[in-house]
């Protein structure tokens, strides 16, 4: 760390949100040139309070210090001119822009009266080199990988000059390459006097990334730590209140007939490419099969084929017996698939409706719900806190709107609704992406739950730890193929990042 002097101080910040105390007398302090991470589960306070160092929310009480001086900061103009920047969780990009459009945008340089292109280019790849964001200012950002989006943004806030930058969830979205790259640009910009607020509840990353770690639980400031003292278990303890089990308990499957047949199946992607290459798997009653991959290797058009949302062009997919290739969404769902999805707001919900509504988007047509075309509304709403209360989604209101929801709560009333009705196959797709160390316990233990009483369940994730602890086999997906199947139990991690590399099973054998 450069000095000790703060970058940032936060003292005693209160806000209160109707029926919500998001933040109860905070402090916080940002030493220059270090990484200090915010932890805490979905919902603990942690991008409220950050959002009002950025002026998108005014504190109730409390006060804000730049580099010892009182800053009012009334709206993100007066924070970027403090020198404050904000990468959030969902990136502020405009996807049909150039990544130099993007990052000049509210902050052209103009020459006559047209933008300075060639101006905002040198000086977009003069920061790229500085701080080791490789980017072509030309590049179209909408075509962009995730990983390479997140730096767009971490160059926009450089570009307006930045000295202290907060990263609301920055890994949630990335493989754990593009995290293992985000880190190393991370000790970069603090080697060259950036102050770093890393707001997260990935404990491995917290631990191998920050120089201090202050933990929020329910609004409140529970405890500060550094890595050197702590350890998953002490911080999964601070941030739910509780012991929490790191790993996956669960009976060995028993496994029954098979649920679900895919034989050669083809699909393409948005560009027209063949992302699924002729996949063939088999999911029984009673198991939970895996498919590990590197993000981007046909997984996303495999669910989206499976839970039709996107049409394959060859081969079959079987149902319990049932030729259900190319249905619609509807027809398998009344077919008993349960699907939780990869992007919970493009697929999973209606953010500006009730929780009580999204409870029912699936199942809004029947009874009890509805009868004839007139909607049961006390029906809905007795499911809706019955559910509420089974999965813990905290909320005020069975009423308030799926948007003003945490990200664990928006993923709880997801699993809510897809688990609450008989099914014969869960797809579950990255069901844990963006969650704590408590929510991600929860949902384990519910789909488990619903393997010991019967389903299928075909698991898909990113993230390798999941997917070992939770699957009962596993199928490794690369380049749009199935290249190995092996047993969970005896699965490690070398073997199956090998496979996620592309060797081949007589390869791995061999090493």
């Amino acid at each position: 760390m450069a000095d000790q002097i703060s970058a940032l101080e936060i003292k005693d910040i209160t806000k209160q949100f109707p029926g919500v105390l998001a933040n109860d007398k905070v402090s916080l302090n940002l030493k220059k040139g270090e990484i200090h991470a915010l932890l805490g589960e979905n919902g603990a306070g942690k991008t409220t309070l950050m959002n009002m160092v950025y002026g998108l929310y005014h504190p109730d009480h409390g006060q804000i210090f730049v580099n010892g001086q009182e800053a009012h900061i009334k709206e993100p103009t007066d924070a970027i001119n403090l020198g404050i920047g904000m990468v959030h969780q969902h990136f502020m990009l405009i996807p049909v822009f150039t990544v130099a459009e993007n990052i000049v945008l509210g902050n052209e340089t103009i020459k006559g009266l047209q933008l300075d292109r060639r101006a905002a280019s040198q000086r977009i790849r003069e920061l790229s080199q500085q701080f080791g964001l490789e980017i072509d200012p030309n590049a179209m950002t909408g075509e962009l990988p995730v990983g390479v989006q997140q730096r767009v943004e971490i160059i926009k806030a450089l570009y307006r000059h930045c000295n202290v930058l907060i990263l609301d969830e920055p890994t949630a979205v990335l493989t754990p390459q593009e995290a293992d790259d985000l880190f190393r640009i991370m000790r970069e910009l603090t080697q060259r006097g950036v102050s770093i607020i890393f707001i997260s509840h990935k404990l491995k990353e917290v631990l191998a990334i920050a120089d201090r770690i202050t933990v929020l639980r329910g609004g409140r400031v529970v405890g500060e730590t550094t890595p050197q003292t702590s350890d998953e278990h002490s911080l999964a303890a601070m941030m739910v209140g509780r012991e929490v089990l790191l790993t996956v308990e669960k009976e060995k499957a028993q496994p029954k007939e098979v649920v679900l047949h895919v034989e050669g199946l083809r699909v393409k992607d948005k560009r027209e490419h063949e992302a699924v290459a002729g996949v063939m798997l088999e999911v029984r009653a009673g198991e939970v099969l895996g498919i590990a991959g590197v993000q981007g290797n046909g997984q996303t058009e495999l669910v989206e084929a499976l839970t039709g949302l996107t049409h394959s062009f060859g081969g079959k997919m079987i149902l319990a017996g049932q030729d259900v290739t190319n249905a619609t969404p509807r027809r398998l769902v009344d077919a008993g698939i349960a699907h939780v999805p990869e992007d919970r707001h493009q697929f999973g919900m209606i953010k500006s409706y009730p929780i009580a509504d999204n409870m029912i988007l699936n199942t809004y047509h029947q009874e009890p719900y509805a009868r004839r075309r007139t909607m049961n509304n006390k029906a809905i709403e007795e499911h809706a806190k019955r559910l509420v209360a089974q999965y813990d989604v905290r909320t005020p209101s069975v009423y308030t709107k799926g948007e003003a929801l945490s990200g664990g709560n928006q993923q709880k009333m997801v699993v809510a609704r897809e688990f609450s009705r008989p099914i014969k196959l869960l797809i579950a797709a990255q069901p844990t992406r963006g969650l704590d160390v408590g929510s991600i316990e929860f949902i384990h233990k519910r789909i488990i739950e619903q393997r010991d009483a019967g389903a299928a369940v075909l698991l898909v994730s990113a993230e390798l730890d999941e997917v070992m602890s939770v699957s009962d086999r596993i199928a490794v997906m690369y380049r749009g193929k199935i290249i190995a199947t092996v047993e969970a139990k005896t699965a490690t991690r070398e073997q199956l990042g090998l496979l996620m590399a592309g060797i081949t099973p007589e390869q791995v054998a061999q090493k």
